[in-house]
């Protein structure tokens, strides 16, 4: 009876907070308070301060605005228009033609962003134009962009594994490699429905591009060089032991440093619109990551994870039953947070059942950051969709519409990883490691 009551207090307190429009670092504090101040004689604000400074003081957790100040460099430069360059040549021929570099150019930028909204926004401004003045469906041009850009939650260096790994206590640096082949293999499930559309669509009709030759298409290939540099120096230095996350992010930030100023495009201006940029995301997600340190020990004071993860185990759920309630759970959510508040406002209760079940959690972070991928497209919350509505002025039903067909290929892949686990597990159990 306990338990039911303080289920019932957390979620009347919590639902009251957001619905007065609280940010979402406070409104977890504020439950927080409430329960330690009902269920426990601790102080509370020497509790609240101990808990922060021991969840902000995590030095994995500094690979976090690092990354984020690489993606900000990065959206500044033209990086967008350079990929576009050297991309078309080689995808205008296959079937669905140049709605191909949306896909593509988001799977690349996202390998060195980690921010969906930014990979969105940088691909978005160069190919939404371009597409359109060549007559691809606008749905399609739409869709799939919206879909793409949610990789940057899932490819490393991903923002959404970083949080999840901090929360969980897992190794950030096998969180992104075993989010590499579920990151592709998705982008590959983007590009087959491209492919079909452009077969069995009556409004497939764009405007053909005239064929390059393989000599010009390799000098056009010279603008991917410096990106691809970028992505090799980040993933290669973890993936071969030199580096941890933390030192591959700094990593990062002096190459896209370097790649904005051959480029020119690092001036005074753009160097702090960038540094501001990181450090209000940063702080952003820092303040949620605190609160729900400080909720996760006032829960835990309760007993709520503990008798909700006996109480699943009691129900003798299958994994797969249990899977699919988490499935269904976290659509639901992602309709009104975004990914992840949704990851770190659950793992308190989460966990426990996951651990309880025997699975994974390596394989558990990816299954997370595919389904919370949907809460970028979903209404009436989905960031991804407000993003596409300030660039192309469509209305909100229109763009929902374009992304459907994201959305199913993603629960999709959410079946895919549950037939076939290994493609998240193979890559960083065979993680290169640098002696200690």
């Amino acid at each position: 009876m306990t338990e039911l009551y303080a289920i019932v207090l957390f979620l009347v307190v919590l639902f009251l907070l957001l619905g007065t429009g609280v940010w979402v670092g406070l409104a977890l504090m504020g439950v927080a308070w409430v329960g330690m101040e009902l269920f426990t004689t601790r102080p509370v604000g020497d509790t609240m301060i101990t808990t922060i400074w021991a969840s902000s003081s995590s030095w994995t957790l500094t690979a976090l605005p690092l990354f984020i100040w690489m993606g900000e460099i990065l959206y500044r430069t033209r990086l967008s228009e350079d990929m576009f360059k050297g991309l078309s040549p080689w995808l205008a021929r296959l079937p669905g033609g140049l709605v191909h570099t949306n896909i593509v150019a988001c799977t690349v930028f996202a390998a060195v962003s980690g921010s969906s909204a930014a990979t969105l926004t940088t691909v978005g401004k160069m190919s939404i134009p371009e597409l359109r003045a060549r007559k691809y469906p606008e749905k399609m041009v739409i869709g799939t962009l919206a879909g793409a850009a949610t990789l940057g939650l899932m490819i490393p260096p991903s923002l959404a594994l970083i949080v999840y790994g901090v929360t969980v206590n897992e190794s950030i640096t096998k969180l992104f490699f075993a989010g590499v082949f579920p990151g592709l293999i998705l982008a590959g499930m983007f590009m087959a429905y491209v492919a079909i559309v452009s077969f069995t669509s009556k409004d497939w009709n764009p405007t053909v591009e005239t064929g390059m030759s393989f000599a010009e298409k390799i000098r056009n290939s010279r603008f991917l060089a410096p990106v691809f540099a970028l992505i090799t120096v980040v993933i290669g230095s973890m993936y071969l032991g030199y580096a941890t996350a933390t030192e591959a992010a700094a990593i990062g930030v002096i190459g896209a440093l370097l790649l904005a100023l051959f480029q020119g495009s690092l001036t005074p201006t753009s160097f702090r619109d960038s540094l501001m940029g990181a450090m209000r995301t940063s702080a952003m997600i820092a303040l949620i990551l605190a609160g729900a340190a400080f909720l996760k020990l006032s829960m835990g004071f309760t007993g709520l994870p503990r008798a909700l993860a006996d109480g699943i185990a009691a129900m003798e759920l299958t994994r797969f039953q249990l899977l699919m309630a988490l499935l269904v759970f976290y659509i639901l959510l992602g309709m009104f947070l975004d990914g992840i508040s949704s990851v770190v406002l659950t793992m308190a209760v989460v966990e426990p059942m996951v651990r309880e079940a025997g699975i994974d959690l390596i394989w558990f972070g990816i299954f997370v950051v595919v389904v919370v991928e949907m809460a970028q497209i979903t209404p009436p919350i989905g960031f991804n969709l407000f993003v596409l509505q300030g660039m192309t002025n469509h209305e909100m039903g229109y763009i929902t519409k374009a992304a459907l067909p994201m959305f199913l290929i993603m629960v999709l892949m959410v079946f895919v990883l549950i037939w076939f686990p290994d493609i998240a597990t193979w890559l960083p159990e065979n993680l290169r490691q640098t002696p200690s």
